[in-house]
């Protein structure tokens, strides 16, 4: 970290712990770093702050933010693991789950999905009380080396900010309004595109759940050792504070 960031540093509390934030951070980038895990689905490492999934809300100076999206600011006063927070959290999940097919005993995903370690993380392990809306969406096969099940999409746009800023593609990106607005892709089907299996936007972490299937890999981490087998979804940057 540079002189000139140690210089500009100052301090916040996240629900009672002071945290160092440097001037251009978000609340969030600060909380990593500190080793304070605030969920989120949205946000990944190394792409732009979007703020739609919610998930990352806060409380910051009594307003509701996204801490993904929020500069830190001198001496405020962040909320983060309440239980009025984490229920709404945990409502935007079931939601998620709700609104689209995630059957997690057979997925490719499963162990490495981050939906599914949310919701574990979330308390959420019993059925809920929202209406599955059951959508009938087309697997694309028509690539050689990728595959797309939109029924298990949560329209975070990680994929779509990959391809157009890591990769420079634009392959993904969001048509229709409202709870018709999905993630289509720039052609007739994925084989139509330029996309290409070593893309970003392709690989293991760029999609938190079981959309984008990278052909004759599934199920290749046996259980035990895919990623939160080892620890609740967070345990990594948690792990800083220890």
């Amino acid at each position: 970290m540079s002189g000139t960031k140690k210089e500009t540093g100052f301090s916040f509390t996240i629900d009672g712990v002071e945290v160092t934030a440097y001037a251009g951070q978000t609340i969030m980038e600060a909380a990593d770093e500190a080793g304070v895990y605030i969920p989120r689905l949205c946000d990944h490492e190394g792409l732009r702050h979007q703020g739609s999934c919610r998930v990352c809300t806060v409380k910051a100076g009594g307003r509701s933010v996204s801490a993904c999206t929020q500069p830190a600011a001198p001496g405020q006063a962040v909320e983060s693991e309440t239980p009025h927070l984490n229920k709404m959290r945990r409502d935007l999940v079931e939601m998620l789950f709700h609104e689209g097919n995630h059957l997690c005993p057979i997925c490719e995903a499963s162990g490495n999905c981050e939906l599914q370690a949310m919701a574990y993380r979330l308390d959420m392990t019993e059925a809920t009380k929202f209406p599955y809306l059951e959508p009938c969406r087309a697997v694309d096969a028509s690539h050689p080396d990728i595959a797309l099940d939109t029924n298990r999409c949560i329209s975070c746009g990680r994929c779509i900010r990959a391809s157009q800023d890591v990769d420079g593609k634009g392959v993904f990106g969001y048509v229709g309004r409202g709870i018709h607005r999905r993630v289509a892709v720039n052609g007739a089907n994925l084989a139509d595109t330029d996309a290409a299996v070593t893309d970003n936007a392709m690989s293991d972490e760029v999609c938190p759940v079981g959309c984008i299937i990278r052909k004759r890999v599934g199920f290749v981490t046996p259980i035990g050792e895919r990623e939160f087998d080892k620890g609740i979804i967070g345990h990594n940057i948690e792990e800083k504070r220890k």
